[in-house]
């Protein structure tokens, strides 16, 4: 039943960093050969990410045999052939403009994702950008006020990103986000992502589905981190990466090596092993 199950995959949503990307941000040749092989044979490859369409990994942009993209995590999915968006789940323009504002009595960096674009507010945040992700973010915009171009452009927002330099600071803003409840909250180290409610990979990946007219059991996924378990509830076969959080490991139906030693390749060639 297994086998049959995995013969009927007809879209593979693979995540980016930690997954298709190795630790020095870039998709190995094998790796990029395997994307390939899988589309050619008519499996729908998805790159599905917590990144704005625009800053999908260089070699991606170079070389686009894939036709959608779901993006900032889940708040968007794109039709690259027809540009049209085919799901949106986002914050409102006022919404993030209150936010922004208040944010002004704290040391704070700040970017968005607005209609595919990532955009960083100044000069030393966009330079810190650029070292880590390269090529990536060639497209990037460098704004010196977000809040005034989004009042400009009355734009609703896929995801604001806020950094924070200290520990005090970070204390600062967990008791200035209270104020909005409405926003889901994901923390790390260094920032906190905002984005709406209705945006998952999960929900992204579901509705992108019943535009295909897909099952559950002809959608395989890929991931390492906690914003892909939710598009581990919507698939028929889930591959959890070596270096994947152990929440993802326990839910996955295969582990992979690492992404640093080709894991993604590794389960697309399990895949056409049971075709």
């Amino acid at each position: 039943m297994q086998k049959e199950e995995k013969m009927m995959i007809q879209l593979l949503a693979v995540d980016m960093d930690g997954t298709c990307l190795n630790d020095k941000k870039q998709i190995s040749e094998q790796t990029l050969l395997a994307l390939k092989r899988a589309n050619t044979a008519g499996i729908m490859v998805v790159p599905t990410t917590g990144r704005a369409l625009s800053c999908l990994p260089y070699q991606l942009q170079e070389d686009r045999f894939f036709r959608y993209v779901i993006s900032s995590n889940g708040a968007r999915v794109t039709d690259l052939e027809t540009n049209q968006t085919l799901y949106r789940a986002e914050i409102s323009c006022q919404d993030v403009q209150n936010l922004l504002r208040e944010c002004r009595k704290i040391k704070l960096g700040v970017s968005v994702h607005v209609n595919n674009q990532f955009l960083l507010q100044g000069e030393l945040l966009t330079l810190m950008g650029r070292i880590s992700y390269g090529k990536d973010i060639d497209n990037t915009v460098c704004e010196k006020d977000i809040a005034a171009f989004l009042a400009r452009e009355n734009a609703d927002v896929e995801e604001v990103q806020l950094f924070f330099f200290s520990k005090h600071t970070r204390e600062k803003l967990k008791r200035l986000l209270e104020n909005y409840p409405q926003l889901t909250q994901a923390w790390s180290d260094r920032y906190v992502e905002l984005y709406s409610p209705m945006a998952s990979k999960g929900k992204a990946l579901a509705a992108l589905s019943r535009h295909l007219k897909y099952t559950k059991d002809q959608i395989g996924c890929i991931g390492d981190a906690e914003n892909d378990i939710s598009m581990f509830a919507v698939s028929g076969m889930r591959y959890a990466m070596a270096n994947a959080i152990p929440k993802l490991k326990e839910k996955a139906d295969m582990l992979l090596p690492s992404n640093n030693d080709d894991g993604v390749a590794r389960a697309i060639s399990y895949i056409f092993s049971e075709i």
